[in-house]
């Protein structure tokens, strides 16, 4: 009789990440330490020992998607096709006690700041977390099971991390918290205060992923321009950028989340020189009246906002820019409306949202007057998306026949020499697509492509 095959006895989770990519590095770093101490990820929850859900507290859409995966993932363990259920991230952050008020068959709840512990946290060892508590208001109230951390000074490592990205694409942290305490935000109340990242840990960082065949590198902070201030007492991310930019590997560096504030003539200059930074800034503004701007607490007005995009046009050639707005601040007249409205059609963003403005319970803007109805809230939003939507198409219609390169992230299955690829105006996630024909390409190289025709928000073109 042949030898009985052993059973495969390794341990198994699936991870569910929602939320920003700030959240999925969290998430890649967590996975990564499971599969060091032993655990293998399985792409579908079914039948896993362990099921991670790390969770988005941001708006209020955010956290229904967090509790709709939460019930389906504790339903699944209900039937008996899934183990235990861990609960992490802002969410968890956020409502602590709500949460196992709501779902008391959650196995664990881990804080943003315990996450590194996640795979010691499964060995039986609750009572001695439980007493390690954080200092960040912990309540009594919270069970053993429940594991949060105070926000170190120093930004926890994100080494080890089992990348869930395509394998050329990776986001890179240089910060965690944020010090802006805009009034709409709960960010700073779960991330805690900002605190940057040694330059020499980001370049290492960045060193191993070009090691792993990563060619477009992302940077992301709460608030990116930030970045060195906190330590050095001014802004370090030119400083930073220099030193990434001489990294073998790297084709493209790309930065999101701007701050309006603290973009220096130091880092034009630096973007606008660099042979891998793309340009291409995701600088999120909210809104263009100063009133709005004030109660928002955003300490950037619209004189320095108009004139910022006036050096950075000036000064960046063939700019992208990418920015958010919103819709029905409380106390947004409607005279204050249309004048953001006309900001964009004056403006001219090649990529924009806009969402409408969220009652997030402990902020001080929902304790402000003159709270909008949904309705109007809504139609203000749409009237916004349907603007930039005209000024999208047309920027899309003068992009035919001209080429540009465009990374290649993944082959169309279906087609033969079709592939799907963005260009230095695409952040992935986020923005639009271009659909390429050509031969022998692959993930991860850059071709140079002829635009041949738009499709809506995005592009078809044809690879030299």
């Amino acid at each position: 009789m042949p030898p009985k095959k052993k059973k495969n006895t390794r341990r198994t989770f699936a991870l569910v990440s929602l939320g920003c990519p700030k959240n999925l590095v969290d998430s890649e770093r967590m996975a990564g330490l499971l599969e060091l101490d032993g655990y293998r990820m399985s792409p579908e929850p079914d039948g896993v020992d362990l099921v991670v859900v790390n969770t988005c507290g941001f708006i209020g859409d955010a956290r229904d998607e967090s509790y709709a995966v939460i019930k389906e993932m504790l339903r699944l363990k209900k039937r008996g096709r899934v183990g235990r259920v861990v609960v992490t991230g802002c969410l968890a952050e956020r409502d602590r006690e709500k949460l196992f008020e709501q779902f008391p068959e959650i196995d664990q709840l881990i804080g943003v700041f315990a996450r590194d512990e996640i795979a010691t946290s499964q060995k039986g060892v609750l009572p001695i977390i439980q007493e390690q508590q954080g200092e960040k208001g912990d309540s009594p109230h919270l069970p053993e099971r429940a594991l949060f951390r105070p926000a170190p000074s120093c930004p926890l490592p994100d080494t080890e991390r089992r990348r869930i990205t395509l394998p050329h694409l990776a986001y890179l942290k240089i910060a965690e918290g944020c010090n802006r305490l805009c009034s709409f935000c709960s960010i700073p109340s779960m991330r805690g205060p900002y605190a940057s990242k040694p330059i020499d840990v980001v370049a290492a960082e960045a060193e191993y992923l070009a090691a792993d065949g990563v060619r477009e590198l992302v940077l992301i902070a709460q608030d990116t321009t930030f970045y060195g201030l906190d330590t050095a007492g001014s802004p370090q991310l030119a400083t930073l950028l220099r030193r990434l930019e001489q990294i073998d590997g790297l084709a493209w560096i790309r930065l999101m989340y701007l701050y309006p504030a603290h973009i220096t003539d130091e880092l034009i200059e630096t973007i606008a020189s660099s042979k891998k930074i793309v340009p291409y800034l995701d600088i999120p503004l909210q809104h263009i009246n100063d009133e709005v701007l004030r109660r928002m607490r955003r300490r950037v007005g619209t004189h320095e906002t108009e004139e910022l995009l006036d050096r950075l046009r000036g000064g960046i050639d063939l700019l992208v820019l990418r920015t958010t707005l919103m819709a029905g601040f409380p106390g947004e007249t409607e005279e204050q409306f249309e004048e953001l409205l006309d900001f964009v059609r004056r403006r001219r963003f090649e990529r924009l949202g806009a969402f409408a403005f969220c009652n997030e319970p402990g902020t001080p803007a929902a304790e402000l007057d003159g709270q909008l109805p949904e309705e109007v809230k809504q139609a203000r939003r749409d009237r916004l998306m349907a603007a930039q939507q005209e000024i999208a198409f047309e920027w899309n219609a003068s992009r035919v026949g001209h080429r540009f390169d465009v990374m290649i992230d993944r082959c169309i299955s279906a087609e033969e020499n079709a592939y799907v690829g963005r260009s230095h105006a695409d952040a992935p996630e986020v923005d639009c697509a271009i659909y390429v024909t050509g031969e022998n390409l692959a993930p991860g190289r850059i071709v140079s492509c002829e635009i041949v025709a738009v499709n809506g928000y995005d592009l078809v073109g044809v690879a030299e």
